[in-house]
């Protein structure tokens, strides 16, 4: 007979209920809402410096995505809703200090701006395109004559949504893993990278790429710092974040973060990138598949990581 001495009903397995009511919907949508977060940004971007024509993928083709993503994670979205049909709610309202207000009103915006976007440049992708009615004619040749006001709009939109979808998280105090105002620029650099990658694997010019990935080996580096400085933050705080670092440094998340998101999502292709700069020839879809994959794999772990760390002293 095997005797066990327990001095605390916390020291007996699962006698303490972690939150698990976010599934794969939520991943799903910050992912999709980085991804056309970071495509509108650059889209925007390389409008406003006036090389249209040199970055045609980036400023013109690759929005074409950015409505599909929105519209699918929005969709991932409501599917995690308890009661579905009540989400017209979030908009007979504002509160300033929520941030799911905050998103879904950057989302009412971003959405549309994104259609009238690629509506601008439909005609260009296919020549013998024709709007049906006259007012969707004029109203498609007004907003082409506003590309640099909209490219504002959309860059400033792009930055609050890619933001918005860390702080979604950072803003639930109560999980400290999430507790850290690290969140909000990780996402968003991680965002702009997926972004980016998309760009990448869409163009045909070497030059566009050459110049995009260059970018994106920034960007990977300002992430794998924030991830260093997350860390470094947990463990210098209380003991409830040192718990949640551990989960990630010798706990069960331990491999699939440091090798499917680091390592797979960062560090790998980012030394593909380089050889790519150097001149070595690597199928673009190699680097550019791993950092969706790491991206992807990186809000499903801190999703589900999240839920499971808990306030206990």
């Amino acid at each position: 007979m095997k005797e066990e001495l327990f001095i605390s009903g916390r020291d007996i397995p699962n006698i303490d209920p972690f939150l698990n009511i976010w599934h794969w919907q939520i991943p799903l949508y910050l992912f999709l809402g980085g991804l056309a977060a970071g495509i509108m940004f650059f889209a925007g971007l390389f409008t406003i410096m006036g090389k249209e024509k040199q970055m045609a993928t980036t400023v013109k083709w690759a929005p074409f995505m950015v409505p599909v993503a929105l519209v699918l994670g929005l969709f991932a979205l409501f599917l995690d809703l308890k009661h579905e049909m009540y989400f017209w709610r979030l908009y007979t309202t504002i509160r300033m200090e929520s941030p799911m207000s905050w998103g879904a009103w950057t989302l009412m915006l971003v959405t549309p701006l994104s259609m009238i976007w690629v509506a601008t440049y439909m005609k260009e992708l296919m020549p013998r395109w024709n709007w049906k009615f006259d007012f969707v004619e004029k109203t498609v040749a007004f907003f082409t004559t506003k590309r640099k006001e909209m490219a504002w709009a959309m860059m400033l939109l792009a930055i609050i949504l890619g933001v918005y979808t860390g702080i979604l998280l950072s803003a639930f105090n109560a999980r400290p893993l999430w507790n850290t105002s690290i969140l909000g620029p990780l996402f968003l650099v991680s965002g702009l990278s997926t972004g980016l990658a998309t760009i990448i694997w869409m163009s045909k010019d070497k030059k566009e790429r050459y110049i995009l990935s260059q970018i994106d080996l920034g960007l990977i580096g300002i992430e794998l710092f924030l991830i260093v400085h997350l860390f470094m933050g947990f463990l210098a705080a209380s003991a409830v974040q040192i718990e949640a670092a551990e989960l990630f440094l010798g706990g069960q998340f331990t491999v699939t973060f440091w090798v499917f998101v680091v390592i797979l999502g960062l560090v790998f292709p980012a030394t593909l990138e380089i050889l790519e700069i150097k001149g070595f020839h690597i199928p673009i879809w190699i680097p550019a598949l791993l950092i969706l994959f790491g991206g992807l794999v990186f809000r499903f772990v801190m999703v589900e990581a999240g839920q499971i760390t808990r306030y206990l002293y």
